[in-house]
């Protein structure tokens, strides 16, 4: 039950009146703890139940406590992993781990000259908490942290959406996720936990390294504490509150090519069979605003993008099985002769201001912005997208511009007598007639948050913060939820359709979105700066709850080196997602325009479409866990401190480490090998045994540095030009155990379904699952999977050619091969069983080199849907 608790302040500077304050705590899961704190007398503004479903609080308001005379009352109530204790006078709270007594958070002072006080009032809270030093902090996004994953002290984290550019540091940007992991090494083992603030309002976070302050501008405490104790634990419960991630289709995980100038529908086309020419791998072609009658909403540009000739593109690549993607910002055009803008005048969609649709300027030059938290404008909506998925059958939606993005601010008009925009200069530049709205305490908060790292006014270039949606909610409040009440909209629109698995890419998020919606980092530039920084967007986006992100690869803005974008594609054919984009200003930055990068592509984004199942799988963990696709090093080696601040270097999955070179000039990287035994997948005879140590790794031009950890099965397929075709063919599973083993156990897992039926999940008659394992003991290798739901696998055909095994100790005499208990006699079938001896990286740190073994079976015929057992016995 929760347990409601009234407390009556002392009346001093910290409160704006006498109103009491109502605090209630629950142990909402063995995992979760819950601690609400609001005004008792008066609502306030959270995060719409409708969007964020959770539990409500309950509407009593019985009273335990004390009153102002009685003396400083303490309560302590334990839960299943989390004791909650508070403090009367003055109020405070704290949160330990059950298990060992640690502090997790602690909101008293204790006459800290670090922070004060906890201070609520109407357009002000502050609370803070206090922090070992050896914490280690992640999270409180979305913005560009030059310094890593790891959050660092005296920096700002101000949480606001706002369309500025991740080139901008240590700044609020498209996304608001007031949440942080803290990760504690307590005598050689880990601790994780992880924080929620759920609240949508404004707000900076000061992090010192002994303390944390929060300071917002309006709403409620809603504090959520997810105990973990693993990285891996604290985000399947912290997503297990917010929404599990989105269901992908298969296709997303190929590659995407995308630009903002594809002026007519004959370039796409060439781009398309540009890349066929290439052989470089093409699942995904893209239309930026190009497609669209004068950037307007569910248009076609009737001269470059006449419909026939569209439909006769798309008949012909989806055909093959690629797919078409296309833009919609969430302002729309003013303009009387626009049926879109009729129809949503007429179902009264808009936010109001002054009870007149609130007026902006966006790319179709004089727009309004629908309030999707209307339930008229999440029909209209749909109806929209039906109407125009009519028009052209697009296979998914990217959702931008909805921080929602503004080229002016305040209250504006369309200015008579003059064509907005002009067509002679920059579409961003405003030219509607506007004055500042500093009139009501919305406008001109007593708070200034550090928005845009200027702390300029929260209206600007945005919508007015007093303007007003469906049943009165303020855009004060509700600001930073835009984008992810688009992305809800948007997501139930597209499911509606063909009942098919909907794509959605969003640029703004908040907590929650990853149910809906993938990500990309933004408008970033093709510098090295911005491909190094984009590895810990995208690692950050997965503590989110958003694992599906990337970043736009060779940058958006600007143009890379030849080099850079030789570097780019080693990096980004390794995001989750991968997407090749660039500005309109931009010159062309397609993989095939240099000979290097072909070559370079061609290698990396071979090797991503041979490990497409595995990603798939990733997808499918993410959906029913939470598991990040792309992780910090943490992830699988807590207790491995090293690894804490790393940022240069990724994990796909639990095992498969992408170490990549991001400085011009390199030819070499050092990268960092956690303890164990690590494999190559380009060249798997390459073996590191790594005690915990830096070790340097030949990178020329051309070369990304992918490794293997040990105990791992890892399944594979022969890859291909299109996601489609490459997932017909047979199937590969390397095992690894640790180098030079004599015993060893190693398993994976494989997750294959229909990827147009919406839900991903078993029992549905639409998909397999099979985990594998091996054992080595004793010279004997057995590896064997134990299939669930088979019949989908069996009836697509899929097969399993050849399994490798590396790391094997003994001779190469390997003999007494068995198959699902049958022995296998040598040259009586096209199975073979080969070995052959493994090459160590010295590294020159004196320990004994161990001696391994690489052993293949190849010729196989084994169904992927069907439990097969395979061993045979090593030379001693």
């Amino acid at each position: 039950m929760y347990v409601p608790l009234n407390i009556s302040p002392p009346l001093n500077q910290l409160f704006l009146n006498k109103n009491l304050f109502l605090s209630f705590y629950r142990h909402e899961t063995q995992d979760r703890l819950r601690v609400h704190i609001t005004d008792a007398e008066k609502q306030r503004w959270e995060v719409p139940y409708s969007l964020l479903p959770r539990e409500q609080p309950p509407a009593s308001k019985q009273t335990i406590g004390r009153s102002r005379k009685s003396p400083i009352a303490d309560l302590e109530l334990a839960g299943s992993e989390h004791i909650f204790s508070y403090t009367v006078d003055p109020f405070s709270f704290a949160v330990k781990r059950k298990s060992n007594g640690q502090t997790l958070f602690n909101s008293s002072s204790d006459g800290s000259d670090t922070f004060g006080e906890m201070v609520f009032k109407d357009q002000y809270l502050e609370i803070s908490t206090q922090l070992p030093k050896d914490a280690s902090l992640y999270g409180l996004g979305e913005n560009t942290q030059p310094h890593g994953i790891k959050l660092y002290p005296n920096e700002p984290y101000t949480l606001y959406t706002t369309d500025v550019s991740p080139i901008n540091l240590n700044t609020d940007l498209y996304g608001s996720h007031p949440v942080y992991m803290d990760l504690r090494n307590v005598g050689g083992e880990p601790f994780a936990h992880a924080v929620l603030l759920l609240n949508s309002n404004g707000m900076d976070v000061f992090y010192t390294g002994s303390s944390l302050t929060y300071k917002i501008i309006g709403g409620v405490f809603d504090f959520y504490f997810f105990a973990g104790p693993t990285p891996l634990g604290v985000v399947d419960q912290y997503t297990s509150l917010i929404g599990r991630p989105a269901p992908m289709p298969y296709w997303s995980l190929g590659f995407h090519q995308c630009r903002w100038g594809y002026h007519n529908l004959s370039v796409v086309e060439d781009i398309v069979e540009n890349y066929k020419k290439a052989r470089i791998p093409l699942d995904v072609i893209w239309n930026d605003a190009d497609h669209m009658d004068g950037h307007k909403d569910f248009t076609l540009n009737p001269i470059n993008y006449p419909r026939p000739k569209l439909l006769a593109f798309l008949n012909k690549i989806h055909s093959i099985g690629m797919k078409y993607v296309v833009i919609i910002d969430p302002g729309i055009s003013v303009n009387s002769s626009y049926a879109v803008y009729q129809r949503a005048i007429a179902n009264d969609v808009f936010i109001k201001y002054e009870d007149e649709p609130y007026l902006a300027q966006v790319w179709p030059g004089a727009v309004n912005f629908p309030d999707f938290l209307n339930p008229k404008t999440v029909a209209w909506w749909g109806d929209e997208i039906r109407r125009f998925h009519e028009l052209v059958p697009v296979d998914g939606l990217w959702i931008d511009m909805n921080e929602a993005s503004n080229f002016c601010s305040g209250k504006c008009t369309i200015p008579k007598g003059q064509q907005c925009p002009s067509g002679t200069g920059p579409d961003w530049i405003c030219c509607l007639d506007c004055k500042n709205i500093t009139k009501t305490r919305w406008d001109d908060p007593p708070y200034k948050i550090n928005a845009s790292g200027l702390q300029v006014s929260i209206g600007t270039k945005t919508i007015a913060t007093s303007a007003v949606h469906y049943n009165g909610v303020l855009e004060y409040d509700a600001h930073s939820l835009y984008g992810f009440s688009e992305s809800i909209a948007t997501h139930k629109a597209l499911q509606g359709l063909e009942g098919k698995r909907p794509f959605i890419l969003s640029r703004s998020t908040c907590v929650g979105s990853g149910k809906y919606a993938a990500h990309w980092t933004g408008d970033n530039q093709g510098t090295w700066e911005d491909l190094k920084y984009s590895i810990t967007t995208v690692l950050n986006f997965g503590l989110f709850g958003v694992p599906m992100v990337g970043s736009d690869i060779c940058g958006f803005d600007a143009g890379p080196t030849e080099e850079l974008c030789n570097r780019w594609i080693e990096v980004g054919a390794f995001y989750p997602f991968s997407r090749d984009h660039a500005n309109y200003y931009s010159p062309s930055k397609e993989l095939y325009q240099w000979e290097s990068v072909t070559k370079s592509a061609q290698n990396a984004l071979g090797m991503r479409y041979k490990l497409l199942p595995y990603l798939y799988t990733l997808t499918y963990l993410a959906h029913i866990s939470g598991a990040p696709i792309a992780r910090p090093l943490f992830f699988s080696f807590p207790a491995y401190n090293e690894c804490y601040g790393l940022s240069t270097q990724f994990l796909l999955g639990n095992s498969l480490m992408v170490s990549p070179v991001l400085e011009q000039g390199k030819t070499k990287v050092k990268a960092l090998f956690p303890p164990g035994s690590w494999y190559s997948v380009f060249d798997m005879i390459q073996t590191i045994v790594s005690k915990g140590q830096y070790v340097t790794l030949d990178a020329p031009l051309h070369v990304v540095n992918v490794h293997l950890y040990q105990n791992t099965i890892l399944p594979m397929q022969q890859g291909g030009m299109i996601s489609k075709e490459a997932r017909t063919t047979p199937f590969t599973l390397i095992v690894t155990f640790p180098a030079g083993a004599r015993e060893g156990q190693a398993k994976g897992n494989l997750y294959l379904d229909n990827d147009e039926v919406p839900e991903m999940k078993l029992g549905n008659g639409y998909s397999t699952y099979v985990e594998l394992y091996a054992t080595l003991n004793q010279g004997s290798v057995k590896v064997w999977s134990e299939v669930q739901e088979g019949k989908f696998a069996l009836d697509k055909g899929w097969i399993i050619e050849k399994v490798t095994v590396l790391g094997l100790g003994g001779s190469g005499d390997s003999s007494a091969l068995e198959i699902n208990g049958s022995p296998v006699a040598p040259g009586a079938s096209n199975i073979e069983l080969s070995s052959l001896e493994q090459k160590h990286q010295d590294l020159e740190d004196g320990q004994d080199k161990k001696k391994s073994l690489m052993v293949e079976v190849t010729g196989l015929d084994l169904p992927v849907g069907k439990n097969f057992v395979m061993s045979w016995k090593m030379g001693m």
